[in-house]
């Protein structure tokens, strides 16, 4: 067996906190009952994917995460963000991939063969497990990010465009936290929501 890792992102679309990629390298020829319950995060509960994030790093041969923030977001672009998040995941694994599968999209500078998948959280084992990884990170930095930012629900609506979110952003302006190259952000800071 030849190692193959599995990337995905969370945040991308949110409007506060970081882009955080997860990177999966597992053994599937072992068949572990927990693979049948894994989805793309965004079909399960929070406590389901605390779960299997919890059995993905018990069973994985590696798991990486890599994060890109806000200000990395206003510099370069979501897009760029997202590369860098998941370049430092791949990085940081323990076992080097001989082949990546990527949601979506591909990575440019990676040196070894990959692929992107349309739909890959729903599509693919170690994608989606790689998405589990990637949101139970960045949900539990946005709690802490709550914490350093009381007064913006960052621990309830994880920086997403909610109009609670939307709402307290209008009455309080802009945390340093927030992407303000995103145009709800822009919006409010210049006045015009």
């Amino acid at each position: 067996m030849w190692p193959v890792a599995g990337v995905d992102e969370a945040g991308r679309g949110a409007l506060a906190g970081p882009v955080v990629a997860g990177a999966v390298v597992a053994d599937w020829c072992l068949e572990l009952p927990w693979y049948n319950d894994v989805r793309d995060s965004k079909q399960l509960s929070a406590s389901q994917r605390e779960r299997l994030f919890g059995l993905i790093a018990r069973d994985a041969l590696a798991v990486g995460v890599g994060v890109a923030g806000s200000e990395d977001i206003d510099s370069a672009g979501i897009v760029a963000a997202t590369r860098k998040a998941m370049y430092a995941a791949l990085d940081s694994l323990a076992v080097r991939p001989e082949f990546v599968l990527v949601d979506w999209m591909v990575l440019p500078q990676l040196r070894v063969r990959q692929e992107g998948v349309p739909k890959g959280d729903s599509r693919c084992l170690s994608i989606a497990c790689a998405s589990i990884v990637a949101k139970v990170t960045r949900d539990r930095m946005m709690v802490e990010l709550d914490r350093q930012h009381p007064g913006y629900g960052f621990a309830r609506h994880k920086g997403y465009g909610t109009a609670d979110h939307m709402s307290l952003l209008a009455r309080r302006g802009a945390s340093p936290v927030h992407r303000f190259s995103f145009r709800p952000v822009r919006l409010v800071e210049g006045g015009l929501l």
